[in-house]
């Protein structure tokens, strides 16, 4: 289930803007609150104003800063009038003027005329515009709802993905017990933020919940304190759980790279076959820390691979082999704790 959604402006009114620093207040055309935000790039005026109109992009939110607040204050009352009907009529979900200054009255009135939303801010128009950009960035994200479990595991975002009733939770609460973070059990929404980022949360009303067959509901963050959860984490790492199949042949080296598609993005992925008496916990936990030496360079089945690769030419041409160090020398990272 993928949507790409628009945000009304009373939906960003009653958003909170203010915890961000974008404090907002509806001077006019409150009618118009069902008006859809499309898009989160702001609409410079000057052209709105000066009649350019086919350069202007319907959705976008509609800026007065101090030159065009001191624009409109230059012209007569008849020109003003006429200029901002103008640009008024034009498919803009509202208007913001930024830097805490007080609209013309006309505007005001044009807006109420107009059902157009008719916004104000103290903040600075280069901050506003901004903030405002992120709040929408944020609201308007390609997003996705996934059944499956989000981890924070070493700082890395591991989703485990699988069928209903393999043991996600289970392994989840596992890791939990292990000292690692949950961040959203059997639901998680997804959102692509920039180009290659993905970014996981909770539904606000399953947060810090998890459901275990035969024991219930629980509150993780009761139960484990506050550092055993956490609100959102970007996926960086999906592990499939499998039920076993003897017929089935799995990943014995790791040479090979797969992939699972979110959002039109390729995430790392390990296929893991569950079966009686294997931990799946720790095996997920240590596909965690082989990810993150991986994501530093060293992928220890490419060096094993060379290294026999090598073993073997030198025996070809019956050259000594030597022996392996105990310490890599190609990887001096050291552990990942």
């Amino acid at each position: 289930m993928t949507s790409v959604p628009g945000v009304s402006v009373g939906a960003l009114l009653r958003s909170r803007p203010e915890v961000f620093g974008l404090p907002l207040e509806l001077v006019a055309g409150a009618d118009g609150l069902d008006r859809l935000i499309t898009s989160p790039h702001i609409q410079k005026t000057g052209l709105a104003l000066a009649g350019f109109h086919e350069y202007l992009k319907p959705g976008r939110v509609l800026i007065f800063g101090e030159s065009e607040i001191r624009y409109l204050e230059s012209l007569p009352v008849t020109g003003r009038v006429e200029s901002m009907r103008l640009a008024l009529t034009l498919d803009f979900p509202c208007i913001l003027i930024t830097g805490g200054f007080a609209p013309p009255p006309e505007l005001a009135v044009e807006a109420e005329r107009a059902r157009l939303p008719l916004l104000k801010t103290g903040t600075a128009t280069p901050l506003a515009i901004a903030k405002l950009t992120s709040l929408l960035e944020d609201s308007l994200a390609e997003r996705t709802m996934l059944h499956a479990v989000l981890m924070d595991i070493l700082g890395l975002g591991v989703l485990i993905a699988g069928e209903s009733g393999i043991g996600k939770s289970e392994c989840a609460l596992d890791l939990i017990v292990r000292g690692h973070r949950l961040v959203a059990d059997d639901t998680v929404e997804v959102r692509r933020r920039a180009e290659t980022i993905l970014i996981g949360t909770c539904p606000e009303l399953t947060r810090h919940h998890m459901e275990l067959r035969g024991l219930g509901v629980i509150n993780v963050k009761e139960l484990f304190g506050i550092a055993s959860t956490r609100a959102s984490k970007r996926v960086e790492l999906v592990v499939q759980l499998e039920r076993w199949d003897p017929d089935c042949e799995y990943e014995r080296l790791g040479l090979d790279d797969h992939h699972f598609e979110i959002l039109g993005l390729r995430v790392p992925m390990v296929r893991m076959p569950v079966a009686p008496g294997r931990n799946i916990a720790i095996l997920v936990e240590v596909a965690a820390r082989n990810q993150l030496l991986r994501s530093r360079g060293h992928h220890a089945a490419q060096v094993l691979a060379g290294r026999l690769e090598q073993g073997l030419r030198q025996a070809a041409l019956g050259l000594p082999t030597s022996e392996a160090d105990e310490d890599d020398e190609d990887f001096e990272g050291g552990d990942v704790a």
